[in-house]
């Protein structure tokens, strides 16, 4: 056991407790398909509005991306903000290859549940040579209350000249 600042922490507890499932020497059951978070998250995601560097996506929330307290889990949130974010980039006018992710940030200021309908409104805030910022805001469709907002920097790979 370990004391810190008055409490008492037991290592062991709480290494036993990250590893749990751990044990199994089944390769397959701690394997995830190929491209398995697309389906998951993306496949109830309906295009409604592109514009120069924006894009709003719709959807109603499915089951699936429940948390254990019944409303929209906020992975999937943050997958949301990633991929509607990055989403945002070539609608500004720059290459599909947009990159890689260097900050995502989400602030969750409500709760969605299921098959409630919501928006995914992404703006590219800036552009530079090598970094994009984005901005997300997941909104109620119904009431149009903001209940999450994410900011997403991307990374953007020098264009290469072919002369």
């Amino acid at each position: 056991m370990v004391k810190t600042e008055g409490k008492i922490t037991d290592l062991e507890s709480v290494k036993r407790y990250l590893e749990k499932g751990e044990s199994s020497n089944s390769k397959q059951e701690h394997e995830f398909p190929k491209k398995f978070l697309e389906p998951l998250v993306f496949h109830d995601l309906r295009l409604d509005l592109i514009q120069p560097g924006r894009v709003v996506f719709s959807m109603k929330i499915p089951p699936r991306l429940l948390n254990s307290a019944k409303y929209l889990h906020g992975g999937a949130i943050a997958t949301l903000v990633d991929v509607v974010g990055a989403a945002a980039v070539p609608a500004a006018g720059f290459p599909w290859d947009s990159g890689v992710s260097l900050e995502i940030n989400v602030s969750c200021l409500d709760a969605a549940y299921v098959h409630e309908e919501i928006e995914i409104d992404a703006r590219v805030l800036r552009v530079g040579k090598t970094i994009a910022v984005i901005s997300v805001d997941l909104r109620k469709k119904n009431t149009g209350q903001i209940f999450a907002q994410g900011r997403h920097t991307k990374y953007l790979p020098a264009i290469t000249s072919k002369i």
